[in-house]
């Protein structure tokens, strides 16, 4: 009979301790409608790096960007249905659920990222999560994912809200978004955003608002010509999974998801805030006229949204959290 080497037992012991990080015990898969080129989704790399790490391979995540599982709706829908499956998703999508998720993407709300996020980790917002939990079933790992203020790509100039009459605006399709654009004057025209770009080719609409590191992930300065700053919404998004996968999971493990999601969350974050400069230098080159404005008519102008959706009250408590 042949003897088995002292390496060998060695080497077999060694492969059954690292078992772990060789076949994962559990996947989820991440939707985002943004390119593999925008700074969040460096964020959602470092997510996947960071789990993997911590969790020596018991939890592998895939990554699938340009909205590749689908719609953002649909992803929520499956991952409400149990399955192990996140997606990058903003407040307005989740308010149907949790009507106060759609305050986050409520005109003028705070300023810049730091404002955001001592919104989004408020014992008041983590209230929300609970409640989030128990009515859709949805289970959120973190919401300090910014992604930068929305502008708006036109192709005509825009300095106050009269020149959006009869202005054709993509937006998404969650209230507060189509109100707070019905507001600035144009006619919020919801579709998913990987149309926008024939849409506009087609002129099925005439503009779009949105950030920079989107704008410029999708090409939109091929079919716009005029970028105003106005920095209308914050645009806070957050990871968000199936409470029932979630719930599955050993308590260390949600623990980690938990973290390191905050910490990706920084990283894309501080990643967007340092790259918008050279986005604006990079949009010029292509022949985009970037236009700084006063914003004051249109912060006047969306100001009564917050009455509109019943958002008065709450206005006051996240803008005294922002300024802490």
């Amino acid at each position: 009979m042949k003897l088995i080497s002292i390496t060998t037992l060695l080497t077999t012991a060694a492969l059954a301790i690292a078992s772990p990080a060789l076949s994962a015990d559990y996947t989820l898969s991440i939707n985002t409608a943004l390119t593999t080129d925008d700074p969040l989704y460096k964020g959602l790399e470092s997510f996947r790096d960071s789990v993997s790490e911590r969790t020596n391979g018991a939890i592998e995540v895939k990554l699938f960007p340009n909205s590749q599982l689908g719609p953002d709706e649909d992803v929520l829908e499956q991952a409400r249905a149990g399955a192990p499956v996140a997606v990058v998703v903003d407040g307005g999508r989740l308010a149907v659920f949790q009507k106060e998720f759609g305050v986050l993407g409520a005109p003028y709300l705070a300023s810049g990222y730091d404002g955001m996020r001592k919104i989004v980790t408020s014992p008041l917002f983590e209230e929300w999560v609970t409640s989030l939990k128990s009515a859709s079933g949805h289970q959120v790992l973190s919401f300090n994912w910014w992604q930068g203020e929305r502008q708006l790509w036109t192709n005509n100039p825009v300095t106050k809200p009269a020149d959006l009459a009869g202005n054709r605006m993509r937006t998404p399709g969650a209230p507060v978004w189509v109100e707070t654009i019905k507001a600035m004057g144009a006619t919020p025209t919801p579709m998913p955003f990987a149309e926008v770009y024939s849409a506009l080719q087609q002129n099925v609409i005439d503009s779009v608002e949105a950030q920079l590191p989107a704008g410029q992930g999708a090409k939109l300065f091929e079919v716009t010509k005029e970028l105003t700053k106005t920095g209308h919404i914050n645009l806070i998004t957050g990871l968000v999974t199936s409470a029932a996968w979630f719930d599955g999971l050993p308590a260390e493990l949600q623990t980690a998801l938990r973290e390191e999601a905050l910490k990706a969350g920084d990283v894309a974050s501080y990643g967007t805030r340092d790259a918008l400069a050279k986005i604006e230098e990079d949009l010029k080159a292509a022949g985009v006229n970037i236009a700084e404005i006063d914003v004051t008519p249109f912060q006047e102008a969306t100001a009564g949204v917050y009455e509109t959706l019943g958002y008065a009250d709450l206005r006051e408590k996240l803008q005294k959290i922002a300024a802490e």
